[in-house]
């Protein structure tokens, strides 16, 4: 960057710190968050140069990929606004869902039908919730992001704020063009390097991306197939069990609040939002502390563990199930709201939706409606347990889309 320009650069830095800094201390960053890169992006960009070399990527892959990039403010202003805001959860639902998105949802249910029956017999991941993903992450394959993703990476992995992190993306994203997955030029995405119909981290493609479709690549920005069933891999490899569903509303008075309080603990290790609900209880449990469905009636008689999330004005007890889905994204909001579109869908309750002053019940189309917490995914899941992996880490509570 001519030096003419990096003063530019270094002026507005400055600014956007100072007008973070005014804002409310509940809901900022940390000081330490706050500081400004330690080094200039040139002498940090020479420095990743020189560490890609001595890792084995060639020049070529070097040039192709990070020659001539500069930081991006908009995205630095995008990630420490993400630190900041807590709209609610009424108002992050209304905001990221709508009736139309419900309706062209179910459009594509019946578009891709057979594709999304081959995806559940392979993956055993009920197709409303690959649905439900792709609509949140990239309303259904149209807004993917524009951004270029090694400069989104870059100036994420200098400044400091999750540097460790968006520093690991960064050498994935490397990894991706020197195995000929995807030209450089190709690679573009959200703010934050998320990239495709799926949103996918570069770390995430390396490890779920997958080529459903046949033709040789993994194509997670033009393949519906590769898109869909990446979704339900990576939810697969954070441990869905096909039998189950995600988990269900509930309600209770001030008094069983209190008592779960003091009787429930909250679990003590995974990312922020597991750490933010209760451990798992067998639902009888739940029931004989007073906890109830939203009609008053009592929670089923299931076999079953469940967790309780509480975001304010609403709670829910979730089944293991919902952890796959904060594998995606690690944050109640964007998994209740992934969960509650899923069930506006075939296979759903048609329950949730609750936009405004719209009613709680959405009219779903005729369908087979899950019973008592136990999943419709297909009779092929529920033939035989499948071997799963270790759920790996969870990324960032990071909204990975540029809009």
């Amino acid at each position: 960057m001519p030096p003419a320009r990096w003063v530019v650069f270094l002026i507005g830095f400055c600014a956007l710190i100072q007008q973070t800094s005014h804002a409310d201390p509940s809901q900022s960053p940390s000081q330490e968050q706050l500081a400004g890169p330690a080094e200039s992006f040139p002498d940090w960009l020479a420095r990743l140069k020189d560490e890609a070399k001595q890792r084995g990527f060639s020049d070529a892959v070097i040039d192709q990929t990070l020659d001539d990039l500069e930081p991006l403010p908009r995205v630095i202003q995008s990630d420490r606004n993400q630190a900041e805001l807590n709209p609610g959860f009424a108002r992050y639902l209304s905001a990221h869902l709508s009736m139309a998105m419900v309706t062209r949802g179910r459009e594509l249910a019946t578009e891709h039908r057979d594709l999304l029956r081959r995806i559940e017999a392979t993956y055993h991941v009920p197709s409303r919730f690959l649905l439900a993903i792709w609509g949140m992450e990239t309303r259904y394959g149209r807004i993917t992001g524009r951004t270029p993703v090694f400069q989104a990476l870059a100036t994420l992995a200098w400044e400091p704020r999750r540097a460790e992190f968006f520093r690991g993306e960064l050498f994935q994203a490397l990894m991706m063009v020197d195995r000929g997955y995807i030209d450089a030029s190709a690679m573009t995405g959200s703010w934050a390097g998320a990239m495709g119909q799926t949103q996918f981290m570069p770390s995430s493609y390396m490890q779920y991306a997958v080529d459903f479709d046949g033709d040789g690549h993994r194509d997670i920005w033009k393949s519906t197939p590769d898109a869909l069933a990446s979704i339900a891999n990576y939810l697969k490899g954070y441990g869905w069990d096909g039998d189950w569903t995600w988990g269900r509303e509930v309600k209770m008075g001030p008094e069983v609040q209190t008592q779960i309080a003091d009787l429930v603990p909250r679990r003590t290790e995974g990312c922020y939002a597991r750490r933010n609900m209760t451990e798992r209880r067998p639902l009888s449990i739940w029931g004989g502390l007073g906890v109830t469905g939203m009609d008053g009636s009592p929670v089923p008689a299931l076999d079953a563990i469940a967790g309780l999330v509480d975001v304010g004005e609403r709670k829910f007890l979730v089944y293991p199930n919902y952890d796959a889905i904060l594998g995606y994204n690690c944050a109640h909001y964007y998994a209740l709201t992934v969960a509650i579109l899923a069930d506006q869908f075939p296979g759903g309750s048609g329950m949730g939706l609750n936009l405004a002053t719209r009613s709680t019940t959405v009219k779903a189309p005729a369908q087979k409606r899950v019973s008592r917490g136990r999943s419709t995914v297909s009779s092929k899941a529920k033939s035989g347990r499948r071997t799963r992996r270790p759920a790996q880490s969870a990324r960032p509570a990071t909204p990975p889309r540029s809009r």
